[in-house]
């Protein structure tokens, strides 16, 4: 089997109403959508994205340089296709867009892979669960008053979620805490409540909101100070009790191995995009299990889940709705638990009536 051909296809799917947190403004999401076709006729899909579509053309070019990387190669060659772009990319670095780029080609490569063998990935991959917990992301954002979070959060337990995370940074440390107040008092004790401060905080403000939150009983405090601030992370765990998670925007399992020394984190977040693509993905969850640290993939719910049926020591899936209207199947929740998926590959496909809908240029 040989690849003949790489595509892209920008799109940008709105947020409406826009969404804050303590340091981002989300009025929409960019997509460049990364196919490559083969001589047998099979397509792999993957992509990469960008927050309000700022910079999606960077991203396009990114991955459109990489095709002579891929072209003519047989995609089960993945490993050999990954090292020769690593090596290639060592002039402008390994870190930032040329790593994003990397994600979209390997994913389709491993989609492809998936399909060649008939079977969805985590089954390649040795599965180790048919399903995974999941915890809504798409709302209890910081924007919101705490009546319209107490609503949200019930109309998640309605959905069938069993945990939900809510978004912190809040200038004054008592109405973040009484947002939680709120949020708890109205999900009751048994479902899991998460945090995210979306790395707004200073490290003094984090361990003072932390300690105020403890009577809440949190899954996590996710990124309380900027992702890079080792030190800090480092700080604010020791002083908690709470689980510090972070790493959703470190880049390859390097940058975990950095996070992993500095004990920056109880619960690493690898972004499929950051991590560029399955191959390196699977290397920083397997370097955090060797570590004894738990991982749960940063958004990309669809083309997550079949990290998380393979990977023992992947713990939730972060379910974020963004992306949804561009697949032809679903994710099946059923009591806090979404199913493998069951088609071969990635086992989930662009609905491309929706693609054109939502298409740039």
């Amino acid at each position: 089997m040989k690849i003949t051909g790489l595509g892209t296809t920008l799109v940008e799917l709105p947020i409406d109403p826009p969404l804050e947190t303590s340091i981002h403004d989300i009025r929409s999401v960019g997509c460049v959508l990364t196919s490559l076709a083969t001589d047998e006729g099979l397509v792999g899909e993957g992509y990469a994205f960008t927050l309000s579509s700022i910079r999606l053309d960077v991203i396009d070019a990114m991955v459109r340089s990489l095709e002579h990387h891929v072209v003519g190669r047989d995609p089960h060659d993945i490993e050999a296709i990954w090292a020769d772009i690593w090596r290639d990319l060592n002039f402008l670095g390994h870190k930032g867009i040329t790593i994003i780029g990397v994600s979209a080609v390997d994913v389709a490569c491993w989609d492809i892979v998936g399909k060649a063998a008939g079977e969805p990935l985590h089954k390649l991959w040795g599965e180790c669960r048919d399903g995974v917990k999941a915890y809504a992301s798409g709302g209890l954002w910081l924007s919101l008053g705490t009546d319209e979070l107490v609503a949200q959060a019930k109309d998640f337990i309605e959905e069938g979620f069993r945990a939900m995370k809510i978004r912190l940074g809040k200038p004054d440390i008592a109405e973040d805490v009484a947002r939680v107040a709120a949020v708890r008092e109205a999900i009751g004790p048994e479902i899991d409540l998460m945090s995210d401060s979306n790395q707004g905080l200073t490290v003094e403000h984090a361990i003072e909101l932390g300690t105020q939150l403890a009577p809440f009983n949190l899954a996590w405090f996710e990124e309380p100070v900027p992702y890079y601030d080792f030190e800090g992370h480092a700080a604010i765990a020791a002083a908690l009790e709470v689980p510090v998670a972070s790493g959703e925007t470190e880049y390859t399992s390097h940058g975990m191995q950095g996070m992993i020394e500095a004990k920056a984190a109880d619960i690493l977040m690898p972004d499929l995009q950051r991590m560029g693509g399955y191959t390196e993905f699977r290397k920083a969850a397997a370097l955090a299990a060797e570590h004894g640290i738990p991982v749960s993939p940063h958004i990309f719910s669809e083309q997550s889940l079949v990290l998380c049926g393979a990977l023992a020591n992947a713990i939730y899936l972060e379910h974020m709705p963004w992306f949804a209207t561009l697949y032809n199947e679903e994710m099946k929740l059923a009591d806090g638990v979404i199913a493998m998926p069951e088609g071969p590959g990635v086992g989930f496909t662009f609905d491309m009536d929706a693609v054109d809908n939502h298409r740039i240029g």
